[in-house]
């Protein structure tokens, strides 16, 4: 399980562990992130993990399709270059 950082909102802290997790290829492309699964893993409620999903949807990392769940966006190798 994660030791959270206090002084942090958790949701900032699981986005930052999920957008490495595209940033090094352990998700690929994609790959359907499951929120019952990030649920049980960092140990945090539904909405906990929704921010988190939400925050990487608008850097762009991930994309949401409604009654399907959200999924790891394309790579554009462009933009990775100054987000690492």
């Amino acid at each position: 399980m994660m030791e959270y950082d206090p002084t942090r909102p958790k949701w900032q802290q699981i986005a930052e562990v999920l957008r490495q997790r595209i940033i090094s290829g352990e998700y690929q492309p994609r790959h359907r992130l499951s929120e019952v699964q990030l649920e049980a893993e960092f140990a945090v409620a539904r909405v906990t993990v929704r921010k988190a999903t939400a925050a990487l949807r608008e850097q762009g990392l991930i994309t949401t399709v409604a009654g399907m769940g959200s999924f790891i966006a394309e790579r554009d190798e462009d933009n990775d270059q100054g987000n690492a």
